[in-house]
């Protein structure tokens, strides 16, 4: 197998707020060389780098909203998120959790700081990934999918400087906690100074790393910072990391759908008449209730 090179080191753009609970720099797809086709399956980044939230007494988030056709996956570093949507699902996420919302057919949802969290207030670190649907499964069932931190695998590093937490996909023959409908790899990779970390994807799948904490050399050439993002080649399979202080590194890397991408808003389709009818249906009260 030969190596996956980076194509570029990425700097978060400026920041700039969803809702007002959420402060993000968007990679996905706003970024230049990170559109939605260069990353599909991966349809948005948004990355809440650390911020510190004052205490308040009405917790900050993003009011009830839509979606259709795709699923949301939060990942908490720092702070907890309450989230609750029309399907039932819903629940709170802490540091090292993760929230897999399946739209599919659509939902409504909000999200907002836990209630508890938010008169406390303090740094808070996120990360936001919208996950496409194949076409097959874009009209099939919402679903939820709450994986706390204590469910995923754990994969010590041969060195003993780390482990890699498998959120979803196969790490060393190691199953990720959640379900996908594509072929997905997701993990945290969590290393102390010196610590080095090997990866192989397929060629062709669309991956990326961000640097959540610390510092990383990539390959032994690149180097990558907190909050910068790495986007590698569609060429060779490996890439290994090496932590040059504690670092903490989300991994994700999926196989294209190379399908048609019709988005708007808060809906991604594959033709503009399945986005109308999104709308259509949105506004006819067809995606629920949610308060």
């Amino acid at each position: 197998m030969s190596v996956k090179n980076v194509e570029m080191i990425a700097t978060p753009p400026a920041p700039h707020y969803v809702g007002d609970g959420f402060r993000v720099h968007n990679f996905i797809p706003s970024y230049p060389r990170m559109d939605m086709k260069r990353m599909d399956p991966f349809l948005m980044m948004d990355y809440n780098s650390k911020f510190n939230f004052p205490p308040s007494e009405r917790p900050k988030g993003v009011d009830v909203h839509p979606h259709r056709g795709f699923e949301t996956v939060t990942i908490a570093y720092k702070g907890r998120v309450e989230h609750h949507d029309s399907s039932g699902g819903g629940g709170v996420i802490g540091e090292g959790d993760v929230q897999w919302m399946t739209a599919a057919s659509g939902v409504l949802h909000k999200e907002f700081h836990e209630r508890e969290w938010s008169k406390k207030g303090g740094t808070f670190q996120m990360v936001q990934l919208w996950v496409n649907l194949p076409a097959k499964d874009k009209m099939s069932k919402p679903k939820y999918q709450a994986l706390e931190n204590s469910a995923m695998p754990k994969v010590g590093l041969g060195d003993g400087l780390g482990q890699v937490e498998v959120i979803a996909g196969n790490y060393q023959g190691h199953e990720g906690a959640a379900s996908t409908f594509s072929p997905i790899h997701l993990y945290n990779a969590k290393l102390q100074a010196g610590g080095v970390a090997d990866f192989t994807f397929p060629a062709h799948y669309n991956t990326a790393l961000l640097v959540v904490e610390g510092s990383i050399e990539i390959n032994g050439t690149e180097h990558a910072q907190t909050d910068q993002m790495a986007l590698f080649y569609n060429e060779g399979e490996t890439f290994n990391i090496k932590a040059k202080e504690d670092a903490v590194i989300l991994i994700l890397s999926g196989e294209p759908l190379n399908e048609p991408i019709a988005a708007h808003g808060p809906f991604v389709m594959n033709t503009r008449e399945e986005l109308i009818a999104a709308f259509t249906d949105y506004n006819e009260g067809k995606f629920g209730y949610l308060e």
